[in-house]
């Protein structure tokens, strides 16, 4: 059984790790690895949209890519949230053609980011990578049949990890983003907060990786 790392930004991974490696379309990197591909909120450049979208587009009909992201929405940068918005459903309009799902980068707009799935019509799994927020925050996320991917926050901090340790099973993902930690050890922890073994972890995260990818090795 693999470790999933739902979330990383390096290509080279011991055979014991499933990665899905973040691919940004102005910088493509050819390679080998599982991949997604999207225009992150902090790369969002007027000259270049056009092109990143058209190159999304082609990379989506890969089988090597196998989700939509890392996009989303920041509130916390300096880029005007209506441009944000007007890049991050442009990207959803192309994803809607498939199945496959998105990973989001969310800061300070859950409420937008829900607003703009439901503009789109759109039924693709939305998945939130590196989730931080509270126990409130999660329940509305969950409500809307997102997922919720953690990394070095619950490693970090209690209230993530209360937080990680309340909600069903079945909603989880882990990852590395691009932190020092390896995802052992966030998968050793995260056992730890359920109380159950790495192994049944890994199975349970193995389970949902199917469910929403339903891709194997």
């Amino acid at each position: 059984m693999y470790f999933i790392n739902l979330h990383t930004h390096t290509f080279e991974h011991p055979d014991s790790v499933w990665a899905v490696c973040n691919q940004y379309p102005h910088e493509f990197q050819v390679n080998s690895a599982y991949y997604s591909i999207g225009i992150h909120p902090w790369n969002i450049d007027e000259n270049r949209i056009e092109s990143d979208l058209k190159i999304i587009k082609q990379k989506l009909s890969n089988n090597k890519c196998i989700a939509l992201g890392e996009c989303g929405l920041d509130k916390k940068i300096k880029t005007e949230l209506t441009t944000q918005i007007r890049v991050f459903e442009a990207q959803l309009e192309l994803v809607k053609q498939t199945t496959k799902p998105i990973i989001i980068h969310c800061v300070s707009a859950f409420d937008e980011l829900i607003a703009s799935k439901k503009k789109i019509g759109l039924t693709n799994t939305f998945i939130i990578h590196g989730f931080s927020k509270n126990i409130q925050v999660a329940t509305q996320l969950l409500k809307q049949d997102c997922y919720l991917s953690f990394g070095k926050h619950l490693l970090h901090n209690p209230k993530v990890a209360n937080v990680f340790t309340s909600i069903p099973t079945e909603k989880i993902f882990l990852e590395t983003d691009s932190s020092t930690q390896n995802i052992e050890e966030v998968y050793i922890f995260a056992a730890k907060c359920k109380n159950i073994s790495v192994e049944q972890l890994k199975a349970i995260v193995w389970n949902n990786f199917q469910t929403v990818f339903n891709t194997a090795k």
